[in-house]
């Protein structure tokens, strides 16, 4: 595998890292038809765990079947797919080294009652990840909630861990919880804070939501309005929160969310790629359709990341 200059100037960024971790992001980075570029298209599901399989899969009923986003995954030229345990290992002998793979580590569900203190349990170890042949662990924290300390601690120990062992991290860093209404979970300068906090927590791949202009903080609506930070526009706010992730030192992509029409996901790409943004993660949006459908929907979002539309 030969990298690019982007992707070594990538590299360069993180300048703590071990050999084997920055060989594990190269893969990540490498991979697919997007490999090479600096751009990413990431496939989550783990959707099962946080909203139940009816609501997930029902909608295209061959996503049941773990392999079903394996091969998704590989036939759209993705960079990578992440999952909770079990969907990695049902997995994990037919395609072992077919994709790079991330071990989402901490689940939710939504039997919980979350409240003022939304939180995950961890559902898997490292050594899992080892086991399974993972590039990469995933965890989620709710920055806002009353459970956050813990979350930042939870993921510290794991982070060190994972990246003694060689593998990257991927930290999904989604306000919520606490005094935060669902305006402000959303809002441009909640996102860029917790954009922020992922970064100082150590993550190699920093996974946020495309946030609105709304201002959620009272303070820093102060600043926002003084300086007169731009956030009219999506990719405003893209370009805002990639200066919150050390000035764009950071890999970050952002989440499609809950279904919605194939304008406004490809409007979301071309967001994402003029404000400088890393790429997606897209699940819901891709799996809940038919894979006919779904592998046009991405090769469409990989097209647009390469500038071709």
């Amino acid at each position: 595998m030969k990298l690019t200059r982007r992707v070594k100037e990538i590299l360069s960024w993180y300048e703590s890292d071990n050999p084997g971790t920055k060989a594990n992001l190269a893969r990540i980075l490498m991979e697919g038809r997007l490999g090479g570029t600096g751009k990413m298209v990431i496939l989550p599901v783990d959707q099962g765990f946080e909203h139940g399989p009816a609501r997930s899969f029902a909608p295209n009923p061959p996503a049941y079947d773990p392999h079903y986003h394996f091969q998704l995954a590989i036939d759209a030229g993705l960079n990578a797919y992440a999952a909770p345990l079990g969907m990695l290992e049902q997995g994990a002998a037919t395609f072992a080294g077919a994709i790079p793979t991330i071990l989402k580590m901490n689940s939710s569900n939504s039997l919980s009652r979350g409240g003022d203190a939304p939180d995950q349990a961890v559902t898997a170890t490292v050594a899992d990840a080892l086991r399974l042949g993972c590039s990469a662990i995933g965890f989620t924290i709710y920055p806002g909630s009353d459970a956050m300390f813990d979350q930042f601690e939870e993921f510290r120990e794991l982070s060190a861990e994972a990246k003694a062992c060689g593998l990257a991290t991927v930290l999904w860093s989604y306000p919520r919880g606490g005094d935060l209404d669902k305006d402000a979970e959303l809002a441009i300068d909640i996102s860029t804070y917790a954009a922020h906090m992922a970064a100082l927590l150590g993550a190699h791949i920093i996974k946020v939501k495309l946030a609105t202009d709304h201002l959620g903080n009272k303070e820093s609506k102060k600043v926002y309005e003084a300086k007169g930070i731009a956030r009219s526009t999506q990719a405003e706010r893209v370009a805002d929160v990639m200066r919150s992730a050390f000035n764009g030192k950071r890999l970050v992509v952002f989440s499609g969310g809950a279904a919605k029409g194939e304008d406004a996901v490809f409007d979301d790409a071309r967001a994402i790629r003029d404000g400088g943004g890393n790429g997606s993660i897209i699940g819901r949006n891709s799996f809940q359709r038919s894979r006919e459908d779904a592998l046009a929907l991405l090769d469409r979002i990989v097209r647009i990341y390469q500038g071709k539309e």
